[in-house]
């Protein structure tokens, strides 16, 4: 049987999902924030962490400021930056992705393109312009919380991963890599060249926690299939939603069965996060790439 969880107004939900799935398409919808010099953010939250993809122009500055946790920035290929935080500074190329520590870090644009940056809900100010905060207004029981995982080994500083040397160890045709940091997880798939077989997808859910499936190249179809629940007055039709571009941003709430396929022609990219890292993929050895800088926590 199905977890038992109390939704916002007092009713027992058991094995349903507790909200729609948000559908964000960056290319076609205006920006949450846009800078002065024409720099554009989209901002789409889940209950435990969020995305920030930018259109961001040459010199653009992208400044946190006592920042209480790590977070990450993905630079597609193209895009470059030079990366402040903790005392040091590093000048990263596009296909990379960078962990940044808690306090005060600062990211200057030298290659304008696009620039991902996941946080997770700690960067309140960011959450709270979400294009979809509403839909967490009233939080999300359902969820489990992030707890931070063991510090880093050497303690905090930029973690700065070279995306061009690093082949994924996943023997499935998908071709999975994975990175953690105390907070947050992200795949970031090799870039696909071939369509994905619709004769071998992979539908499934999660109990407990959220997905957010970021497109930074190419066009998606995502299929999504809400459990049914005792009152068939609730029941969510099943959804086929196709992003014809990048960048995109689907987040899949708990119990909510999906898939993803890529779709046109060309090149295309995903990148899932979660948060807090999950234990199934760490528990595998070898899987996650950077397992040489965050601890595992001790297990039971």
């Amino acid at each position: 049987m199905g977890a038992k969880m109390r939704g916002k107004n007092g009713e027992i939900a058991t094995g349903v999902a507790m909200r729609k799935a948000t559908h964000a398409r960056h290319y076609a919808q205006d920006p949450q924030i846009t800078d002065s010099d024409g720099s554009r953010h989209w901002i789409t939250r889940a209950a435990n962490f969020l995305t920030v993809v930018s259109d961001a122009k040459k010199g653009a500055v992208l400044e946190r400021h006592g920042h209480p946790d790590e977070y990450m920035l993905l630079l597609p290929p193209g895009t470059g930056a030079t990366i402040e935080a903790k005392g040091e500074t590093i000048d990263a190329k596009g296909d990379s992705l960078t962990i940044l520590p808690p306090g005060d870090s600062r990211i200057v644009v030298t290659s304008p393109g696009t620039v991902a940056r996941i946080f997770s809900s700690k960067a309140a100010d960011l959450a709270a312009k979400a294009v979809n905060a509403a839909t967490y207004a009233d939080g999300a029981p359902e969820v489990t919380p992030i707890v931070p995982w063991p510090d880093p080994v050497g303690g905090y500083k930029i973690r700065h991963y070279d995306l061009t040397g690093i082949a994924s160890p996943d023997p499935s045709p998908l071709k999975m890599r994975l990175f953690r940091s105390t907070n947050l997880m992200v795949n970031v798939f090799e870039r696909w060249t071939k369509r994905r077989d619709e004769s071998k997808l992979s539908p499934h859910s999660h109990e407990d926690f959220e997905q957010i499936s970021l497109g930074l190249q190419g066009g998606f179809e995502h299929h999504l299939r809400y459990p049914w629940g005792s009152n068939k007055g609730s029941w969510q039709a099943d959804e086929h939603e196709r992003y014809d571009q990048s960048p995109s941003v689907l987040v899949i709430p708990p119990r909510v069965i999906h898939t993803s396929q890529d779709v046109g022609e060309g090149t295309t990219w995903l990148i899932d996060v979660f948060g807090p890292p999950r234990m199934d993929f760490s528990s595998r050895p070898g899987f996650v790439l950077n397992a040489a800088d965050y601890p595992m926590p001790a297990q039971s």
